[in-house]
């Protein structure tokens, strides 16, 4: 009897291994080395959120990144991208002014060294004011989504009063995906990826 019970739990327990397994079975694993644990850590909290809330995850990458939705939909569901590499592809792409389809043929072009190599071979060095910005650029994303973020030194010198509180009803419902306020704050315009002379299709 307790040797059926211990194979039971034994396969239950395989069982669940298994659909974590496929939850997380990205055309590419997951090794992002970005050159920046917070911002590793960060893509992470992004891909359990673009699996989870799908729609919502695309409608950012397509409204705030400028990324087509068909484009960003594909790399998800079709080629089984994770949504931290969706993100980060096309942040990078607003940063250097280029397509998101641009950054992610480079990606799948040379990826063995992470998106850390690749993002320094396309001009943002590790520390440069470029690199910033990518980091920044979370946080508008996250109170998009009403999601909780745990901001390092350096981005706390951008945003000294972040998470001590903010009026009720602004960001997205993440089952939904809509905006619960009345548009967008300032902050998230100047973050949106709609500065001038980067209106470039993807």
């Amino acid at each position: 009897m307790q040797h059926a019970l211990r194979t039971l739990a034994l396969v239950v327990a395989l069982s669940a291994a298994a659909g974590s397994t496929a939850a997380q079975d990205f055309v590419f694993g997951w090794n992002p080395r970005s050159g920046d644990v917070w911002v590793d850590q960060r893509l992470g909290d992004v891909n359990q959120y673009g699996t989870r809330y799908r729609e919502p995850f695309i409608d950012e990458v397509t409204r705030y990144y400028g990324a087509p939705r068909d484009f960003v939909s594909d790399l998800i569901i079709r080629q089984r991208w994770a949504p931290g590499d969706v993100y980060y592809a096309c942040s990078i792409a607003q940063i250097i002014g280029r397509p998101c389809r641009y950054v992610v043929d480079e990606w799948n072009r040379d990826h063995g060294q992470g998106w850390g190599a690749l993002a320094q071979r396309l001009g943002i060095k590790p520390g440069s004011a470029e690199f910033h910005r990518l980091k920044k650029g979370f946080v508008p994303t996250y109170d998009r989504w009403s999601r909780p973020i745990v901001l390092d030194d350096d981005l706390r010198r951008d945003f000294p009063n972040h998470g001590k509180g903010k009026p009720a009803g602004k960001g997205k419902s993440p089952a939904s995906g809509k905006t619960s306020g009345k548009g967008k704050s300032k902050a998230a315009d100047k973050s949106s990826g709609k500065d001038k002379g980067n209106g470039k299709k993807n």
